[in-house]
């Protein structure tokens, strides 16, 4: 397999613990999935080549608990409700909290994030209504009605998924990269502490629907639908 010509969704998806490479070298595995390890370097100027040593790396290892290809659909969606939907609802109103203290507090000095504490309270906004709409609309349905599944529902999935993608890279705007500045009070560093995991956790949420739970619809609704 020539590595460099895979996308990174389907690296992420075939590779246990790669998605662990992507993070450390920032490469967007999720939202921008489909573009290939090769043109994800060079937008990046990575150095391609170490980049597939690791992955070759991890090949051969033996498959982990992140691995959910094949687990069926209920499994992985129990998965994205459980442990996706239910911390991001826990995540973000802590998060505001925090952003609007440091806000408040440190407003004169230079590296305050100004508009964090709104720019989260809309992504709460936004995030829990895809949530929603997954939880009411588009998971029961799939977990009952095997074939054929219609694409809007999902494309509209994946649209939504994109603004999320564009609300993270917002976000790393305001944040100075998610990076506090070196007299950061405890409650700043709390805060991109907890900034650092609500992005780690969001990307993976994202990654398992795109990559794995939407790409599976997509070739089951083939084989059974030619």
């Amino acid at each position: 397999m020539n590595l460099q010509e895979q996308s990174l969704g389907y690296l992420a998806s075939h590779i246990p613990g790669a998605t662990g490479v992507f993070h450390e070298f920032r490469l967007d595995f999720c939202c921008a999935g489909e573009h290939s390890l090769q043109q994800a370097a060079m937008a990046k100027g990575l150095d391609i080549s170490l980049l597939t040593a690791r992955l070759d790396s991890l090949i051969n290892l033996p498959s982990g608990s992140d691995d959910w290809r094949g687990q069926g659909n209920q499994a992985l969606i129990d998965h994205i409700l459980i442990r996706y939907h239910e911390q991001h609802r826990q995540q973000l109103p802590e998060l505001i909290r925090l952003a609007q203290r440091v806000e408040r507090v440190h407003d004169l000095h230079g590296d305050c994030p100004h508009g964090l504490t709104d720019h989260l309270s809309n992504m709460l906004q936004e995030l829990e209504s895809h949530m929603l709409k997954e939880e009411n609309i588009l998971f029961p349905w799939l977990q009952q009605d095997p074939a054929p599944w219609p694409e809007s529902p999902i494309s509209m999935m994946r649209f939504e998924h994109q603004q999320h993608g564009e609300a993270l890279a917002e976000m790393e705007r305001l944040t100075r990269d998610i990076h506090p500045p070196m007299d950061a009070c405890n409650t700043w560093l709390a805060l991109y502490n907890g900034l650092q995991a609500f992005r780690y956790d969001l990307m993976q949420h994202i990654h398992l629907e795109n990559n794995i739970l939407f790409a599976g619809l997509a070739v089951t609704a083939t084989t059974t639908h030619p």
